[in-house]
């Protein structure tokens, strides 16, 4: 055997080797490719994921933009007044009184046709008020004939037996007898004639120096607004009680405002 020449068998171990060698990096370039493929995936997901993001965030600031700039004051729906008695808040009636002070003063304000005057139906203004006066020293004539069934109450709230409710009472509930006639407390000039739900036909007579007088439950009023009424003259007679107060029965509603807000008639009762 010649020196030089390697055994047969160290040349097969080294084939194989080689072939081992060449398997491996075969492996390796294989699983790089793979991987650089799914890291490039990776990428482009996240990219398209930031992308879409920012879609959709432009999109909702585009919405949210378009919102605040179309909504008005027009759009604003308010609610409208119910007739339900379960319906009816603890603010209901002591509300009340400021929509009877906002319809006086806007009575006094506007000019009404048809009126009843002796000038064939002149305006009433805040200051065409003649002859009528009233201030903290004046006195109320009592304006019905039974007892008081619910007390003037602004700073506790007091139990309605029909809405079986505590509420606050801006007025003083005076009990009476259906059809009786109902005079005026005190001289005022009519600034409004209104119909509600919670106290029926209700006649607001200004009475001067900021005082008005709210009478409610009444029916058969013959008046017009800007009529002058002196004092015990005839406001109406009294009518069925309204569903808020079927339980208290006939009652006349008598609210005494000054500068527009509830006070107690009862500081002026005679």
């Amino acid at each position: 055997m010649n020196k030089n020449e390697r055994p047969s068998f160290l040349k097969g171990k080294g084939a194989a080797v080689g072939i081992v060698i060449c398997f491996v990096a075969v492996i390796a370039l294989v699983g790089a490719y793979t991987f650089s493929n799914y890291q490039r995936d990776i990428d482009e997901q996240m990219a398209k994921a930031e992308e879409q993001a920012e879609e959709f965030t432009e999109d909702m600031e585009e919405n949210m933009g378009d919102t605040t700039e179309e909504t008005t004051t027009d759009d604003i729906v308010l609610p409208e007044t119910t007739d339900d008695l379960t319906g009816n808040t603890d603010g209901g009636l002591a509300g009340q009184s400021d929509e009877s002070a906002g319809n006086s003063t806007d009575s006094q304000n506007s000019t009404t046709d048809g009126s009843a005057g002796t000038d064939g139906g002149s305006a009433v203004s805040a200051e065409d008020t003649s002859g009528v006066w009233f201030s903290e020293e004046s006195t109320l004539a009592w304006p019905a004939s039974g007892a008081v069934i619910m007390g003037y109450s602004m700073d506790q709230t007091v139990f309605f037996q029909t809405l079986e409710q505590y509420q606050y009472n801006p007025a003083m509930i005076i009990g009476g007898e259906v059809g009786e006639t109902i005079g005026a407390s005190a001289a005022g000039i009519v600034t409004n004639i209104e119909e509600t739900a919670q106290t029926g036909t209700t006649v607001t007579l200004d009475m001067g120096n900021g005082y008005s007088a709210v009478y409610g439950q009444l029916t058969d009023v013959p008046l017009a607004i800007g009529d002058y009424v002196g004092a015990g003259e005839t406001l109406g007679t009294l009518g069925e009680p309204t569903k808020y107060y079927s339980v208290e029965g006939p009652n006349l509603y008598f609210e005494i405002l000054k500068d527009g807000e509830p006070v107690d008639p009862m500081n002026f009762m005679e």
